[in-house]
């Protein structure tokens, strides 16, 4: 196994995080906002996190995926020195960190497309990008492509050989400057396969244990996660199941999209790999929004640590914060408040704690033991070791009958249960079984 096989990943979104302003002012003076991570160190160990994902965090025009320079921190979070700095502190702690890759496009500030929007068809860099004849709707006097139809999205042209050693060299300046240990590839579904083949090979050779991990929606996977490309990639067709499960009081669902992907059988498309797996993003309303009873939230982050896959906790939702896609992104995006720990985030703590010193949490096998509307319990299974999950989304008490006999503690509660017999789980309850 490799060290991001282990990863339970705190993602946090920089920007909102430390409480930027919405737009960049270009002329101010950078502030030190990203050293408010620091502060959050102790948090993320004691809740058992042992990586950090950053959204993007160089200079943009506004969001963060609207990139003017990819070597220089955004002045809104302070200095490349400030970064480097937190990064030594994450990684003197034990924690990994992983920025986003943002190669599909860039803002309208970029250099190189300033340059061409100044120089016209005599510029240097035209063939940066996907220009055309005609005009855009910022009246450029040329036509460009961008990103789905947003145009202070400016899509990079990755067959170019300059564009890719451009992104190539600056991927080497962030491990030279920062250490960084991964990459999420933003938009990856857009990105060209053989770009991505390069990709691989240069960060591979940068650090044999990079982790590349990219965004994609829906499809066969495999196509961006393979030997050849990416490590990992965003596990969306589970996201939706691991809510609307519970939502609907359907555990079919999300038990039929792991068998399809994880299951023992031959035609199974992912068994043995490890997807990234999450509740909520930066992107998406948070858990705690659209799960219609609230009573179900510890269930369903028991689901998301102990499902085949890499589970990574939007920051702010390890206490439960809500947040509607329907208000608008900057909603999903607050500033971050250290708080007491509650419930959940205890709850949490535990499962995060747990996950990333199982081996068959990090590598095993997938097994459905038990299936109802409201219940579902599956086995994961490493090396001879076992852990067993049992879930109830009703109001009432059930029993599991899963037929694994021998000793096993709940990793939850602390009790020990022979899994040969009926094991009770409390309404909106969970456990999840070590073999002792």
């Amino acid at each position: 196994m490799e060290w991001f096989d282990k990863a339970v990943v705190y993602h946090i979104y920089p920007l909102g995080y430390c409480g930027a302003e919405k737009n960049n002012d270009f002329n101010a003076a950078p502030v030190s906002r990203i050293l408010k991570v620091q502060d959050a160190i102790p948090h993320i160990k004691e809740t058992g996190f042992n990586t950090i994902f950053f959204g993007p965090v160089f200079e943009s025009v506004a969001h963060g995926y609207d990139t003017c320079d990819y070597t220089k921190i955004d002045r809104r979070l302070g200095t490349n020195e400030d970064f480097a700095r937190v990064c030594r502190a994450l990684h003197e702690n034990g924690i990994k960190v992983v920025l986003d890759g943002v190669f599909n496009h860039v803002g309208r500030e970029f250099w190189a497309f300033k340059d061409v929007r100044e120089n016209k068809w005599n510029s240097r860099y035209k063939d940066w990008f996907h220009l055309r004849e005609g005009n855009s709707c910022y009246n450029d006097g040329f036509y460009y492509e961008g990103w789905e139809g947003h145009y202070e999205l400016v899509k990079l042209n990755l067959y170019n050989p300059e564009v890719k050693q451009y992104i190539k060299d600056c991927i080497t300046g962030w491990k030279e400057q920062f250490d960084i240990d991964g990459l999420r590839l933003d938009v990856a579904y857009c990105l060209d396969l053989n770009f991505l083949k390069e990709l691989h090979g240069h960060c591979k050779w940068l650090k044999n244990d990079f982790w590349l991990m990219g965004e994609t929606l829906h499809g066969d996977y495999n196509k961006w996660m393979n030997p050849e490309m990416l490590d990992s990639v965003t596990n969306y067709e589970c996201y939706k199941g691991l809510y609307s499960s519970f939502n609907d009081l359907n555990m079919f669902e999300i038990a039929h999209s792991l068998q399809r992907q994880f299951g023992p059988e031959q035609w199974c498309l992912y068994t043995g790999k490890n997807l990234y797996c999450f509740a909520d993003n930066h992107d998406v309303s948070r858990i705690a929004t659209i799960l219609r009873n609230k009573e179900e939230l510890p269930v369903v982050y028991t689901l998301l640590f102990t499902m085949p896959g890499i589970p990574g906790v939007y920051y702010g939702s390890e206490y439960g914060i809500e947040g509607d896609k329907k208000n608008g992104d900057d909603s999903l995006r607050p500033e971050f408040v250290l708080q007491e720990d509650n419930a959940l985030t205890k709850h949490i703590a535990k499962l995060a704690g747990f996950h990333g010193q199982s081996e068959p949490l990090c590598a095993g096998s997938y097994r459905q033991l038990q299936l109802l509307n409201k219940q579902y319990a599956f086995a994961r299974e490493y090396n001879g070791q076992a852990v067993v999950t049992m879930l109830n989304a009703d109001n009432a008490p059930f029993t599991f009958n899963v037929n694994m006999g021998g000793a096993y503690e709940d990793i939850l509660s602390g009790e020990t249960f022979d899994l040969g017999g009926g094991v009770p789980v409390p309404a909106y309850g969970s456990r999840v079984f070590r073999k002792v």
